[in-house]
C-alpha cells in the first residue's frame, strides 16, 4: 500500500504522523538514557558498599581475615565488585549501541522529513498559483462575454432606432465587434490556462504528491525498523552480561561452600594458644596444729621457727591483681591465707616466675610493645617472633637481589664504559651492603629470641614435675635463679626478669595480702633533662621536650630505654641517649622491685 495513491488528500496529517513517530524515538532514547544512568548509579553503589567493607590494610580487620567464612565474605566483596563492572558495561553498551546511534538518526530523520515535506509544500503553492490564474483567466473570459453581449445589444437598440444617425449606429456596430473579439481572446485564453492547470493537477496528484509522500512512507518505515532493532539491542546487550553475572553469582556460591568450621576452629586455637599447661592439683595444707605449722611444698615462705631466712619482697605493689584472680569488691571478708594465694597464683602462670615480671607485665597495658613481643605468652610470642624472621629474611633477599642487580650493572659499565661510570654505582652498592648487615644483625637478634622461646617451651611432662615440685625444700633459690635468667631486653616485657641488688624489704603475710586492693606509682629515683625532643608516638612512649626536667622512676635495664614521669598521670619510656640521668644514691638504694 502506498501513502501516495491512497492518502493523497491528507498531507497535513501525515506531517502530523510523522512529527508524531520522532517525538516518540526521542521517548524511546530518553528512556534508554535514564535506564543507562540508573545502571551507572547502581554499580557506583555495589561499588561503595564493597569497598565500605573491605578490610583496612595494617588493621585488626584484615588479620581476621584468615578463617574461612571471612574469606567468603571479602570473595562476595570482591564478587560484587565485579557484578558491578558488568552493570556499567550494561550502561557503555546502551549508551554507545542505542542512545548515540538512535540520536544520530533521530537529527538525520528531522532534515529528511523537513526537506520532503518542503518539496510537498512547494507543489501545493504551485497548485494554488494555477489554479488562481486559471479563476483569474475565467472570469476575465466572463467579463468579456457580458460586455460584447451588452455591446451587440446596444447596436441593435440604435440600429432599429430611426432617430439615431448613422454614424452612431456605425460606432455602435465597431464597438461591439470589438467586444466581440475580446470575448473570443479571453475564450481562447480561458481555454489555455484550463489546459495547462489540467495537466499541472494531473502530474501534482499522480506524479509529485506519490513521490513526496512515497519518500515520507519510507521514511517512517525506517523509524519503525530502527526503534524495533533498538529495541532488540537493548535486550542482546543485557543477554551478553548474563554469563558474567553468572559467573560472579557461582563465585559466591563456590566462596560460602568453602567455608570449613573445622579449619576456622584451628585457627582459633592457633591465634590465642598460650602455650600454658593446665594447673596442677593444690596440696593439701594441714592446720590442724595452728602453732606448730608446717611449711607446704607450696607455701610462700618459711615459718619463723624454723631458724630459715624469710623470703622477702621490696616495694609497693598495691592493686596489682594475680592472673584468674578477680578483685573483691564485697566488704570485708576474711582473708585466705598468703600461702594458697600464692599457690594458686603460681601453679595458673607458671611461666611468670617473679613479682617483678607480673608487675612489668600488666603495666604493658599502659606502655608499647616490647620488641621481643615478651608480653605475650610463649606460644604467641614464638608465632610474632617467627614471623617476624620470616619478614627480615624476605628483605634481606630483596636487599641481596638489588646488590646483585648493581653489581651487574657495574661490571656492564666497567667493560663498556660509554653505557656509565662504575664508579657512580659504589656509593649505592655500599648502601645496600650496610642495610643487608643490618638487616642480618636484626634478623639474628630475633632468631636468638625465637629460639630462647622454643626452648623454653616445656613438653607437658616436664610442666607437671615443675608444678608439683615447685616450692619443695629446694625450690626458693631455683626460682630466684630463673628469675635472674629470664630478664629480656625489653623497656616492660610481663615475662622479664632481673637480679636486684639493692635492700630487700620484708613484707609480711598482712601486707602481703593488702597488695591486692589499690596501686600505687612507682617512687622517683632521681631526675633527668632532655637533651633532644622526642616525639612518642608509639603505645608506651611520652613525648619531650629538649631542656625539660623530668622524673625518673626506671633505670635503662640494658634496651635502651628509660622510664620517667612528667606528673601522676603522665608516664612512660624514651630513649636513654635522648636524656641525662641524675640518680638520687639515697631512692636508689630504696628501691625495690615487685
Amino acid at each position: 500500500m502506498s501513502w501516495g495513491t491512497e492518502l493523497w488528500d491528507q498531507f497535513d496529517n501525515l506531517e502530523k504522523h510523522t512529527q508524531w513517530g520522532i517525538d516518540v524515538l526521542e521517548k524511546y532514547i530518553k528512556f534508554v538514557k535514564e535506564r543507562t544512568e540508573i545502571e551507572l548509579s547502581y554499580a557506583k553503589q555495589l561499588r561503595n558498599l564493597s569497598k565500605k567493607y573491605q578490610p583496612k590494610k595494617n588493621s585488626k580487620e584484615e588479620e581476621e581475615y584468615k578463617y574461612t567464612s571471612c574469606k567468603a565474605f571479602l570473595s562476595t566483596l570482591n564478587e560484587m565488585n565485579d557484578y558491578a563492572g558488568q552493570h556499567e558495561v550494561i550502561s557503555e553498551n546502551m549508551t554507545s549501541q542505542i542512545t548515540v546511534d538512535l540520536a544520530r538518526f533521530v537529527q538525520e530523520l528531522k532534515q529528511e522529513r523537513k526537506s520532503n515535506f518542503h518539496d510537498g509544500r512547494k507543489a501545493q503553492q504551485h497548485m494554488e498559483t494555477c489554479w488562481k490564474q486559471l479563476e483569474s483567466s475565467k472570469r476575465r473570459f466572463e467579463r468579456d462575454c457580458k460586455e460584447a453581449d451588452r455591446a451587440q445589444q446596444y447596436f441593435e437598440k440604435m440600429d432599429a432606432d430611426i432617430n439615431v444617425t448613422k454614424a452612431d449606429v456605425e460606432k455602435a456596430r465597431q464597438q461591439a465587434q470589438i467586444r466581440h473579439q475580446m470575448a473570443e481572446d479571453s475564450k481562447a485564453d480561458y481555454s489555455s490556462s484550463l489546459q495547462k492547470f489540467n495537466q499541472e493537477q494531473h502530474e501534482y496528484y499522480h506524479t509529485h504528491i506519490p513521490s513526496i509522500f512515497q519518500k515520507i512512507q519510507e521514511m517512517e518505515e525506517r523509524r519503525i525498523v530502527r526503534i524495533g532493532e533498538s529495541m532488540k539491542t537493548y535486550a542482546e546487550v543485557d543477554r551478553q552480561v548474563i554469563p558474567i553475572i553468572g559467573k560472579c553469582l557461582d563465585g559466591i556460591v563456590k566462596a560460602a561452600e568453602a567455608i570449613n568450621q573445622k579449619s576456622d576452629s584451628q585457627l582459633v586455637i592457633e591465634a590465642y594458644k598460650s602455650g600454658f599447661e593446665p594447673p596442677g592439683d593444690i596440696e593439701f595444707e594441714d592446720y590442724t596444729q595452728p602453732m606448730k605449722r608446717t611449711v607446704s611444698d607450696n607455701s610462700l615462705s618459711n615459718s619463723r621457727g624454723d631458724g630459715k631466712p624469710e623470703l622477702k619482697f621490696g616495694g609497693k605493689s598495691k592493686g596489682k591483681l594475680w592472673p584468674f584472680i578477680k578483685k573483691n569488691k564485697s566488704p570485708k571478708q576474711q582473708k585466705e591465707p598468703l600461702s594458697h594465694r600464692f599457690n594458686e597464683f603460681m601453679i595458673s602462670k607458671p611461666k611468670i616466675h617473679c613479682f617483678r615480671s607480673l608487675k612489668r607485665g600488666l603495666s604493658l597495658k599502659l606502655g608499647a610493645t616490647p620488641e621481643d613481643f615478651s608480653n605475650l605468652p610463649p606460644e604467641q610470642r614464638r608465632k610474632k617472633l617467627q614471623q617476624k624472621v620470616d619478614e627480615l629474611n624476605k628483605e634481606i633477599q630483596k636487599e641481596m637481589d638489588q646488590r646483585d642487580a648493581i653489581t651487574k650493572m657495574k661490571d656492564v659499565y666497567l667493560k663498556n664504559p660509554q653505557m656509565g661510570d662504575p664508579a657512580s654505582l659504589d656509593h649505592k652498592l655500599t648502601e645496600v651492603s650496610q642495610n643487608i648487615e643490618k638487616l642480618r644483625l636484626e634478623a639474628q637478634k630475633f632468631e636468638a629470641w625465637l629460639a630462647e622461646v622454643e626452648g623454653r617451651l616445656p613438653t607437658r611432662g616436664e610442666q607437671a614435675r615443675r608444678q608439683s615440685g615447685m616450692y619443695d625444700g629446694q625450690g626458693a633459690p631455683t626460682t630466684a635463679n630463673s628469675c635472674a635468667q629470664d630478664r629480656e631486653s625489653s623497656p616492660d616485657g610481663s615475662y622479664t626478669e632481673e637480679r636486684s641488688q639493692e635492700n630487700e624489704v620484708k613484707v609480711l603475710a598482712t601486707d602481703f595480702d593488702d597488695e591486692f586492693d589499690d596501686e600505687e606509682p612507682l617512687p622517683a629515683i632521681g631526675t633527668c633533662k632532655a637533651l633532644y625532643t622526642f616525639e612518642g608516638q608509639n603505645e608506651g612512649t611520652i613525648s619531650v621536650i629538649e631542656g625539660e626536667i623530668l622524673y625518673v622512676i626506671e633505670e635503662d635495664k640494658g634496651d635502651g630505654w628509660t622510664r620517667i614521669r612528667r606528673n601522676e598521670d603522665e608516664e612512660g619510656y624514651v630513649p636513654t641517649s635522648y636524656v641525662e640521668v641524675y640518680l638520687d644514691k639515697n631512692a636508689k638504694g630504696a628501691k625495690t622491685y615487685i
